[in-house]
């Protein structure tokens, strides 16, 4: 008999009966371990975010897209900056050139950021921000801004990435070594619990260690690993455990296995509130699994892009009857170019379809029940236990990360992965059957390379109109606070409100902290 199996070696059996549900309790949505779901009515009384990710070119460009999402009714923005935003450049920095722009937003300075929100309210939205190394300075920027706009900061909301240690993993946007960058999430997470209340301080995220390769069961294992090792941080660090456990959140990708993925995120709750339970948390909120999911970057094709059409789709019902809290859906065309308007709109309305038109809204965690979907996410949870053993018994995250554990581990599953495709083993279709001669034209949508002299003349403009006796003492207090292990904070704020850059402010960093190699 054929044997098949998913991604990450769960073999499916050609039946399932009720002699395959794993002996539990019957469990209910809203209540510990929370499987069904972290709400007892969930999409009955609030229908997922629907954010769409955006960022490219300039502030002002960026702000265009987003009063155009905002009309084609997104419900919260998810913010991507450039490269050199990432591993803290300015735009004027030599090795910025050729990357200002070009896969999100340039923004050097709080004037940057009060253009990428100009005439939008920081109070009445939820903003996503995907940074990560340097997610301090960005979230003092948004914080700066909002005291200008008045805000009241006890009620603005949205989430900051904020996650260093999948960047050593997978994704390589890392600046400093890994100790002071859990020192600099420590500091972010005691400052807001205090000052920021309802901002979640950190977006633990699966998406960029699924992106670089891994499994279902690895997303999930490596993902919640890297939880416990910031929940241990912040408890060494003396705070209240369920205080912080209400302002973590989680980033999951969503794959085009329908059911391997719902399972994972079933799973995932469940694991979470276990976890939480044990080291302490005693209030059901803080040991609530709350996620966003993107669909699967990954698994969008060049060839014949409007595939990726229903690739989405299916990802975005995974996600949907997985039971996510906010969704950002792909573009058709990510993997030709940034995503031009009309391809952003689609990814839109594809969320829109499946909460109102679909039925998979109706009703709390749908699948549930099922022989197949309940066997599927006992199996996910069992091996994904099994590799969280393995990093525990190596000390926790950030040494397996340090001896090279998970990233060997993803490389493995890549390669094996992109075996499979090049053997026909796996099939994708319109890369390695169903092929056709025609080309698809999609007008790719480029950034100019003149974005960076734009960007270098703010800085020059903002450097030659500021106190820079002032900037100088800023940085100097930056300094101070990252060698004395006072909270940075409160320092950081103070400096981007007195116009100091990003690039200058991580520059100071880098001369107490070094550079991670």
């Amino acid at each position: 008999m054929k044997k098949i199996l998913t991604d990450s070696g769960i073999e499916i059996n050609e039946l399932y009966t009720h002699k395959d549900i794993p002996a539990h309790t019957e469990e209910l949505p809203g209540q510990f371990p929370f499987t069904r779901g972290v709400q007892s009515d969930m999409y009955r009384g609030k229908l997922w975010t629907m954010r769409q990710y955006a960022g490219f070119s300039t502030a002002e460009e960026s702000n265009n897209r987003y009063h155009y999402l905002l009309s084609q009714g997104v419900s919260g923005l998810s913010v991507a900056f450039d490269l050199p935003t990432q591993i803290g450049y300015d735009s004027d920095h030599p090795l910025s050139e050729g990357e200002v722009g070009k896969v999100g937003v340039a923004i050097d300075s709080i004037e940057d950021m009060e253009r990428l929100f100009a005439g939008i309210r920081l109070q009445d939205i939820s903003t996503s921000m995907t940074i990560n190394a340097t997610g301090f300075i960005l979230l003092a920027f948004y914080v700066a801004l909002a005291k200008r706009q008045g805000a009241d900061l006890q009620k603005i909301t949205g989430t900051i990435q904020n996650d260093i240690l999948k960047e050593y993993a997978a994704r390589g946007t890392y600046i400093y070594p890994p100790q002071p960058s859990m020192r600099i999430i420590t500091d972010i997470f005691e400052w807001c619990s205090k000052e920021l209340p309802k901002w979640n301080t950190i977006s633990i995220s699966g998406y960029h260690i699924r992106e670089a390769g891994s499994t279902a069961v690895q997303e999930l294992a490596f993902t919640l690993s890297n939880g416990k090792a910031y929940v241990k941080a912040a408890l060494e660090k003396g705070m209240d455990i369920n205080v912080l456990g209400k302002r973590l959140s989680f980033f999951f990708n969503a794959h085009n296995n329908l059911f391997e993925e719902v399972a994972k995120f079933r799973a995932a709750r469940k694991m979470w509130a276990k976890i939480m339970k044990e080291v302490g948390a005693t209030d059901p909120k803080a040991m609530m699994l709350r996620f966003h999911t993107q669909t699967g970057g990954a698994t969008l094709t060049a060839q014949q892009p409007m595939n990726n059409i229903t690739r989405v789709t299916l990802q975005t019902l995974a996600a949907v009857l997985g039971g996510t809290q906010s969704l950002h859906t792909n573009g058709y065309d990510e993997a030709l170019s940034l995503p031009t308007e009309e391809a952003a709109r689609i990814a839109l309305r594809t969320q829109q379809i499946v909460a109102f038109e679909s039925g998979a809204a109706d009703t709390v965690d749908p699948l549930a029940g099922s022989y197949f979907i309940e066997n599927l996410t006992d199996e996910v949870e069992k091996k994904a236990w099994a590799i969280i053993e393995q990093i525990d018994a190596m000390g926790g995250s950030v040494a397996a990360i340090e001896q090279g554990y998970m990233q060997e581990q993803i490389a493995k599953s890549a390669y094996e992965y992109q075996r499979q495709i090049e053997t026909g083993e796996k099939i994708i279709v319109g890369v390695n059957k169903f092929e056709t001669d025609e080309k698809f034209k999609v007008k790719p949508f480029k950034i100019d390379d003149s974005i960076r002299q734009e960007q270098i003349d703010k800085i020059t403009t903002l450097k030659l109109k500021r106190n820079a006796a002032i900037v100088t003492q800023c940085l100097k207090d930056v300094k101070a606070a990252a060698e004395s292990n006072t909270n940075l904070m409160p320092v950081v704020i103070d400096a981007v409100e007195s116009y100091c850059t990003l690039g200058e402010i991580s520059d100071e960093l880098r001369k107490v902290f070094g550079e991670f190699k």
